[in-house]
């Protein structure tokens, strides 16, 4: 896990034993979510209190950019079920988590970091991206053009080509919920086999990157994304993994 030549987070380069494990070859779309909402009631996405990431005066911006991800009576945006589900809270992902257990009768849950980030790396130990250690916008959704911000969006899911281990969008599309509480010094003293990160903690953490993000640096597999518990975004959703 981490990488010698980027963010101090991300150091030491340490390695970990994760036991066997069966992660989403997709990130949870739309049409998933919204059997989970039919199911249960569930409140579905929508722009709620705004986040502390908004603060700072992008309230408005938040607001336009995340107004064509909102759901109308219960319902995914039109043309969208193929897409990630979007501005879900962690609280809403550890929710679907919790009805897929009972629906399918085993353990359904989010990745811990070091989960996700084997997976991302699709077995190799040193790929910078999902794909490779180069930059590439035919492999994953990024913005790649920041004026072209206002067109993008997310895309469906499986759009680009998989990872070696058959995983679609590790790298780009939209951020995707870990389990893991964030410590900036977790790696230097987390347990080297089938580490869950902290008993707790002020930020949490998605990997991944995402289509608003134009620094690809962030879509890489060893970077780490901090951010405040109450966060929701069109740009984060969540994939699952049943140990």
């Amino acid at each position: 896990m981490g990488a010698p030549d980027a963010e101090e987070d991300e150091r030491p380069v340490h390695r970990v034993y994760v036991s066997e494990f069966s992660i989403g070859r997709f990130t949870v779309t739309n049409d998933d979510y919204a059997q989970f909402i039919r199911a249960t009631g569930y409140p579905p996405p929508a722009i709620r209190g705004l986040p502390l990431i908004t603060h700072g005066g992008r309230d408005a911006l938040f607001k336009e950019m995340a107004t064509p991800y909102v759901w109308e009576n219960g319902e995914p945006p039109p043309g969208q079920g193929a897409h990630p589900v979007v501005l879900v809270r962690y609280d809403d992902a550890l929710a679907y988590c919790e009805w897929m257990s009972e629906k399918i009768g085993r353990v359904v849950r989010l990745p811990t970091e070091a989960e996700w980030e084997k997976a991302a790396r699709g077995g190799a130990e040193s790929l910078r991206y999902p794909w490779g250690n180069e930059a590439d916008v035919t492999r994953g959704n990024y913005l790649s053009d920041p004026a072209a911000k206002s067109k993008r969006g997310t895309r469906p899911a499986g759009t680009y080509p998989p990872n070696a281990y058959g995983l679609y969008d590790m790298g780009g599309n939209v951020w995707e919920w870990v389990s893991d509480w964030y410590h900036a010094e977790y790696y230097a003293l987390s347990d080297p086999r089938d580490p869950h990160g902290p008993d707790s903690g002020n930020m949490r953490i998605v990997r991944g990157g995402s289509w608003v993000n134009e620094n690809v640096s962030m879509l890489r597999c060893a970077y780490r994304h901090k951010v405040p518990p109450d966060t929701y975004a069109y740009s984060i959703g969540f994939r699952i993994v049943c140990p």
